[in-house]
């Protein structure tokens, strides 16, 4: 089953969304704003992105700015920013079974399906 982290407020998560519903393939939608990750859940989505977690991280947000550029911190100190401040990750987040990729631009969504 595919399932898309979404944030509906954002363009291009919405196009994210809409490639999903194009490909006709069973899919769950998880609005992390509203369901927000726990942090096994994030620290699993970043293992799976195959990435660290400053890559997930919406480094131009205002909140990313104001609070932590600049500074030295560890993963897990990332990892706490986004769980504290969801508007700071990289949307939208397409999974696929062990896959996942970050939906931007959108032709990486074709890289797991």
């Amino acid at each position: 089953m595919i399932t898309i982290y979404h944030n509906p407020r954002c363009t291009k998560s919405r196009e994210g969304l809409c490639e999903i519903e194009y490909l006709n393939q069973p899919f769950e939608i998880r609005k992390y704003f509203d369901e927000p990750f726990t942090k096994v859940e994030l620290e699993g989505v970043i293992k799976k992105l195959n990435i660290s977690p400053i890559e997930l991280v919406r480094t131009k947000e205002s909140i990313w700015i104001e609070n932590y550029k600049g500074k030295e911190l560890s993963d897990l100190q990332i990892i706490q920013a986004m769980l504290e401040n969801p508007k700071l990750i990289e949307r939208p987040i397409i999974i696929n079974g062990n896959n996942a990729v970050i939906g931007r631009p959108i032709e990486n969504i074709y890289k797991i399906i």
